[in-house]
């Protein structure tokens, strides 16, 4: 009882850690699409701001649904557009809002993970409040489930069908009745999200139709059951289809009814001509190796040594311990058994909370691997079968404090120090452009980034009718080019009002030094963590590491 009081204790203050890290905010910046999927888009579509839309957003190859933008940073966006014009808030757009407001959303989300590793942790034999301090503790949950990823959406869905297979007794009691239903809709959304999610659905639907089947007397039950799955998935998949195609084609209900002519039948013939399936789009583009080339490749075998370890550590690799002990001990039982000639072994998976568990863990990953593109966060969905495989008893307690310093250091690295001084850059940036000064007097501004990570132009707080600033993405430009496009700017810089900022990580600060210019002011702003410019260990053990983990904000003089 005294355990999981402290159990208790230590999950409830974990999660109020989850939500108020996310309200400082985090200054971590993991990956560009943690904007460019949803909030910069939604920014621009409701809030009128200047962003920049990523490809897949572009109604000549849309490979992203709309729906869960608009249902997460579209609705919180709508919210704070809404107070302001009410009045009741009278500065709500802002880039702290622009940044948290999603986020905020996301977090309230991800404790859909703990309700689901609370209601899974006794059917598969795990110890609830153990499970959940696995889980809260996770820098997994603390980091990537409070960013607005698809891969957060995919975790949150695999976890809520998780539920769903998981609700039904394997004793012989029959399905609950809207499981059925509940799960085609629930795949049906994922696969929009992220075609990806059939690798996370697989199991678990292979696992509700082992139940179904081994409990229903009936063949006229056992069909209802999955007639209802398939009609709630085709219901939902038009839902998507209808809501992405008026989304990303020119069709409308004002073009549609333009003339008086336009039947119903005309309109079906125009919206099927143009209907789009983004999965398809999706599947499309990343189904060829060229494509994801351009992406990165990456060895087949990286999930499994390198992403699961980074993600997961020490409980990746126990889960691949335990499986191959598992796998060792199924084919001896299977030699045996044919020495025997009783026929083949079966597996328990209904029985024996465990091996099931693993395969819930592993199939994802292997079907995951065989891609050639592979980043961590495509594997964040799994913290949930790993964590109910790890909270068993008397698995993984002598590693606590390998855990604990483990998810402390991914917590410090990829919720603080990662392209850390990105975020405060460009509030600090939102602050200048905005200030009382440069409302009084119009003043132009160009942004040059260099070496950083693709900067969210939503959050400058830009109207698409103010032409006063220009933000120029160098991403990994050589010295050369670097160089030529800072003197050509400053060879142009004629106008009074005129202001070049260029930002850069400080480990390329000699570099930008040798271009032949001067700068009147330079911010560092701290702590920022470049790995593409990762910086060298003997300067770190100088007195210049400051510099080396910072992002200097440069401002370009015209006595260059």
């Amino acid at each position: 009882a005294g355990a999981a009081m402290v159990a208790r204790v230590l999950w409830a203050l974990l999660a109020a850690l989850r939500a108020g890290w996310c309200l400082l905010p985090q200054s971590g910046y993991l990956h560009p699409d943690e904007f460019f999927q949803a909030p910069e888009v939604m920014a621009g579509d409701i809030l009128n701001l200047q962003v920049y839309y990523p490809w897949e957003f572009l109604s000549s190859s849309p490979c992203r649904t709309v729906v869960f933008p608009l249902m997460t940073s579209g609705v919180m966006y709508w919210v704070i557009k809404s107070l302001q014009q009410l009045d009741i808030c009278s500065s709500c757009i802002n880039s702290y809002t622009l940044l948290v407001s999603p986020r905020l959303l996301f977090t309230i989300f991800s404790f859909i993970l703990d309700y689901s590793v609370y209601q899974l942790a006794p059917f598969w034999g795990a110890d609830p409040w153990k499970a959940l301090v696995l889980l809260a503790g996770s820098y997994v949950t603390l980091v990537f489930y409070t960013r607005t990823f698809t891969n957060t959406l995919e975790g949150l869905l695999f976890a809520l069908l998780m539920v769903l297979v998981s609700s039904s007794k394997s004793s012989g009691s029959s399905a609950e009745p809207t499981s059925s239903s509940l799960i085609g809709v629930i795949t049906t959304a994922g696969f929009f999200n992220r075609p990806t999610f059939l690798a996370f659905a697989l199991m678990p639907l292979l696992y509700w139709a082992g139940l179904i089947v081994d409990s229903q007397k009936s063949i006229k039950t056992l069909i209802n059951h999955f007639l209802k799955l398939i009609l709630c998935a085709c219901f939902t998949a038009s839902v998507f289809i209808t809501a992405d195609t008026f989304y990303f084609t020119s069709v409308s209900l004002d073009n549609l009814y333009s003339t008086n002519q336009s039947s119903l039948i005309d309109i079906i013939v125009q919206l099927h001509d143009k209907m789009v399936v983004t999965p398809f789009n999706f599947l499309s583009y990343n189904l060829n190796p060229h494509n994801l080339a351009l992406h990165g490749t990456h060895p087949r075998v990286t999930h499994f040594t390198v992403n699961g370890v980074m993600l997961f550590g020490i409980l990746h690799i126990l889960a691949i311990s335990a499986g191959f002990k598992m796998l060792k001990k199924y084919v001896h039982q299977l030699m045996l058994v044919r020495w025997c000639y009783r026929g083949p072994p079966r597996l328990l998976v209904h029985s024996e909370g465990s091996p099931t568990l693993l395969l819930f863990y592993f199939v994802p990953l292997a079907f995951l691997s065989l891609f050639s593109h592979q980043e961590p966060r495509f594997l964040i969905p799994l913290i949930l079968p790993l964590v109910l495989f790890s909270a068993s008893p008397n698995r993984a307690v002598k590693w606590k404090l390998l855990i604990v310093l483990f998810n402390l250091l991914g917590a410090i690295l990829f919720g603080c120090l990662h392209q850390g001084g990105l975020i405060p850059c460009l509030f600090h940036l939102e602050q200048l452009i905005h200030s009382p000064a440069s409302s009084s007097h119009p003043q132009h501004y160009t942004l040059l980034f260099a070496h950083t990570y693709m900067p969210p132009r939503s959050l400058l707080n830009i109207k698409k009718t103010d032409m006063h600033v220009e933000v120029i993405d160098m991403a990994g430009a050589g010295e050369e080019t670097l160089c030529q496009t800072v003197e050509q700017r400053a060879s142009n810089f004629t106008c009074s009002d005129c202001h070049i900022f260029i930002i850069i990580p400080g480990t390329i600060r000699a570099t930008v030094t040798k271009c032949g210019v001067s700068f009147k002011n330079e911010t560092l702003i701290f702590p920022h963590l470049s790995m593409e410019d990762p910086p060298q260990i003997p300067v770190l053990s100088s007195g210049n590491w400051r510099s080396q983990l910072g992002l200097y904000i440069l401002e370009l003089s015209r006595d260059h």
